[in-house]
């Protein structure tokens, strides 16, 4: 009697044990990939005007709660899958610590926020609109399509400034688009680079149609091309950054440090957060950009 009494108080979680899984469904830590939304008010020199900021971090937001409702129409989509995956198991939902309907319920509140976010920002949610229907077709579809699996990840970043430039009503350098797109070329790259070489053709469906030496290709084509048109946006739009040039080399060198010595980067999220010299290289070159925009 008294073991059956454990193991059914031990089953009971209290309710309240479900908001943090909630949280953690919602992937917050990812919400880092949305500051690339703030670049348009940091680069028009508005970090002083509080509107433009205000806009801003609004829209940052809003296409932060549109991810989260992309990452559980995923993990329902994947749930299957993740039950058997080594690390994937322990998300929410394939873990069990968040029921379906939870996971429905939350993701029905999420879409009511972005419905709200349309009638005060239309502007910026059809972009968060554009965002989401690309991140539906790579749920279902391009994900596994190899090259364009890549590709749909790094389009995902141009809408996140594209989204921070309609907010504040600032033109955007063409080469501020190109050298966001290399730089997400490179970091989709390292993070099948990884997946493969971790987990093989295991992890995900697209990766037995490439190889460590082909995505090796890809991520230094990326990342040669993220320094050159860095680069020329400098020289030829904003000559006063310069010295943020080195700034941008260093971190594309210790991020490849971080991957090849240290067997990180499958995640650029945990990378960034959990390496103090990569992070100290983005908060100078941060420093730098507003110091002198």
């Amino acid at each position: 009697m008294g073991t059956g009494k454990t193991i059914a108080n031990r089953d009971a979680s209290p309710p309240l044990s479900v908001v943090p899984a909630l949280f953690r469904l919602m992937r917050p830590k990812q919400w880092v990939k949305n500051s690339f939304v703030l670049a348009p008010v940091l680069f028009a020199g508005q970090l002083t005007d509080l509107m433009a900021v205000r806009e801003a971090l609004l829209a940052t937001l809003l296409f932060s709660l549109a991810s989260s409702a992309i990452y559980i129409l995923n993990d329902f989509h994947d749930i299957a899958h993740d039950r058997n995956h080594p690390l994937k198991s322990r998300r929410p939902l394939a873990s069990g610590h968040v029921s379906p309907g939870q996971a429905f319920v939350l993701f029905g509140a999420l879409c009511g926020v972005l419905v709200w976010g349309y009638l005060q920002r239309p502007g910026v949610m059809l972009v968060i609109l554009a965002y989401l229907a690309l991140n539906l077709a790579y749920t279902y579809v391009l994900k596994y399509q190899p090259i364009l699996d890549i590709f749909s990840i790094a389009v995902g970043f141009i809408l996140r400034v594209h989204a921070g430039a309609v907010a504040v009503d600032a033109p955007v350098s063409a080469w501020m688009f190109v050298t966001t797109l290399c730089l997400a070329l490179y970091l989709a790259s390292v993070k099948r680079r990884q997946e493969l070489t971790q987990s093989g053709g295991d992890g995900r469906r697209v990766l037995e149609q490439y190889s460590v030496t082909l995505v090796d290709r890809y991520a230094e084509m990326a990342a040669t091309g993220t320094l050159l048109f860095y680069s020329l946006f400098v020289l030829t739009v904003r000559p006063e950054l310069v010295v943020s040039i080195p700034v941008v080399l260093y971190g594309l060198f210790r991020y490849w440090f971080i991957v090849e010595a240290l067997e990180g980067g499958e995640s650029p999220t945990d990378a960034l957060l959990s390496d103090w010299p990569l992070l100290v290289t983005v908060m100078t070159w941060l420093g730098i950009c507003a110091w002198v925009l």
